[in-house]
């Protein structure tokens, strides 16, 4: 089990205001703020953000790949919109990922250091 992922960030403030709206979105929060890192998360902090001066954003398939969790296709959602508001990029919209498994909804974003970052859940079929 893991307990907590980290990425590079080039720009901690940029960063922290940036994950802060898109983590709100599937009920994420600021829980620690460090000096060089910033932890989010619902209970303890389990997503960081470390601060890498001179690092240069990323571009096609460098940069780390997190997914969290979402409560439901309208969070996905939610999520892509406040990432696309808050300077971040689309890299897969949200809706259905047959191709992943049955009832897969996710949507990708590229922070503004070029990190991919999915949101998922799962739909359960009613048939």
């Amino acid at each position: 089990m893991i307990d907590h992922v980290s990425i590079a960030v080039g720009d901690l403030a940029r960063a922290t205001q940036f994950y802060d709206a898109v983590l709100g979105t599937i009920e994420f929060r600021k829980i620690d703020v460090r000096p060089r890192t910033v932890g989010f998360g619902k209970r303890y902090s389990e997503f960081w953000i470390n601060h890498r001066p001179g690092l240069s954003p990323r571009s096609g398939d460098d940069g780390a790949h997190v997914c969290v969790r979402a409560a439901s296709p309208a969070a996905v959602d939610a999520f892509f919109a406040a990432a696309l508001r808050s300077g971040g990029s689309s890299d897969g919209e949200p809706g259905l990922r047959p191709d992943f498994g049955p009832g897969y909804y996710a949507a990708f974003i590229r922070d503004p250091d070029g990190n991919r970052i999915e949101a998922v859940t799962f739909i359960r079929s009613t048939t």
